[in-house]
Order: structure tokens, then C-alpha cells, then sequence
């Protein structure tokens, strides 16, 4: 199965990925996509754009550059993303709980896939506070929710931001 087209035309439209396939991927790489709804809740740190080359704090001006810049070097940032599993699905925007803490939850779901074929687990991109990075009571949308795996990344993140 080709996710994309290849460029010798060798690969007919049947050959491609379906949506489902394609959106699973794109939750595979680790690599945030944030819609208009959720453009407001993230800087580039919380999805990891720094690691992967989507920002450089040496470069000239970027979108957002105050904001960003003020977190950046005021240590202001708290929240990571990782990939992670569960049976149930996992919507965009849904709040992520630890177990025993029923006051306010330690993340969102940034982007979320359905189980292609092979796969058993939904897949997600979470956005988590750093201090449950490796928490094994994760739960999806209550405490007493539907529990997640986390996964880590399929890429290292920078250490010196």
C-alpha cells in the first residue's frame, strides 16, 4: 500500500491510502497538526515543532514570535507531546486525567487516529503536563476513564530549550 503518489506514475488511485490510513500515519510520525479550533491552546514547544524543524529560535522572525520567545527562554514550558494508545477512541480536544486525580486533568488530545488495518488501538498525539510524561495511571476523559498507553516519539526531542 503507497501513503503518497509516486512521482513515475507506476501507482494507479486505487493504490493510495485511504483517510483513515493517511490520518493514522500522520499520528504515527509524531508530528502535531493543529486545526483552527486548537490554534490558540499550543506554542511550538508543547508540540515538539522544535525538534522536528517546524521552528529555530536562531533564525529570523516567525509567526508568534513574542509569545514563543518569551516561553522559550523563560524555561516557561511545562507541556510535551507524545504518541499514545487506547481501545477507545480518542477525539481531538478530549482532557486526559491521571487516576487519582479527579481535580483537573494533565492534558488534551491533540490529534487522534482509528485503528487501521493490523492495528487494534486507536492512536493519539497528547499534549501532557511534563511531571506525568511517564505516568502509568493515564486516563481518557475522567479519572475513572478508559486508560491510555503512552508510546514516546519516533523522533528525540532537543534537550536545550
Amino acid at each position: 500500500m503507497v501513503i503518497t503518489p509516486s512521482l513515475d506514475g507506476a501507482h494507479q488511485p486505487q493504490d493510495l491510502a485511504s483517510p483513515e490510513l493517511w490520518a493514522w500515519a500522520q499520528v504515527a510520525s509524531g508530528i502535531a497538526h493543529v486545526d483552527a479550533v486548537g490554534s490558540e491552546a499550543f506554542v511550538p514547544q508543547m508540540l515538539n515543532y522544535e525538534s522536528v524543524g517546524g521552528v529555530n529560535f536562531k533564525k529570523g522572525c516567525y509567526p508568534g514570535q513574542e509569545v514563543v520567545a518569551r516561553s522559550q527562554f523563560r524555561g516557561a514550558i511545562k507541556r510535551r507531546t507524545v504518541r499514545a494508545c487506547s481501545t477507545a477512541p480518542m477525539p481531538p480536544g478530549t482532557e486526559i486525567f491521571q487516576a487519582d486525580n479527579e481535580r483537573e486533568p494533565v492534558g488534551v488530545v491533540v490529534n487522534s487516529a482509528v485503528p487501521v488495518k493490523g492495528e487494534s488501538d486507536h492512536l493519539a498525539l497528547v499534549c501532557l503536563h511534563t511531571e506525568v510524561l511517564h505516568s502509568e495511571s493515564l486516563r481518557l476523559g475522567t479519572p475513572q476513564g478508559p486508560a491510555l498507553t503512552l508510546l514516546g516519539l519516533p523522533y528525540p526531542l532537543l534537550e536545550d530549550i
